[in-house]
């Protein structure tokens, strides 16, 4: 069994890092302007959580259309 290159170890802290990053992000700026806290979309880098925003965020009357 080989061992992982610095390469791969890289690309893994990448991901773990900069992935979460990139979805939170968009959603703590979405949120308040659905009505929202922002602090929930620390929830998106939950797969199954974020679908869950999504939908919310679909069906929800937001503040500007009352």
């Amino acid at each position: 069994m080989a061992a992982f290159s610095i390469w791969h170890w890289l690309l893994v802290m990448m991901i773990l890092l900069v992935l979460p990053i990139v979805m939170i992000i968009p959603m703590w700026r979405l949120l308040p302007r659905a009505g929202i806290p922002a602090p929930i979309a620390i929830l998106s880098i939950i797969p199954f959580a974020l679908i869950v925003l999504l939908w919310i965020m679909a069906f929800k009357r937001w503040p500007e259309d009352r």
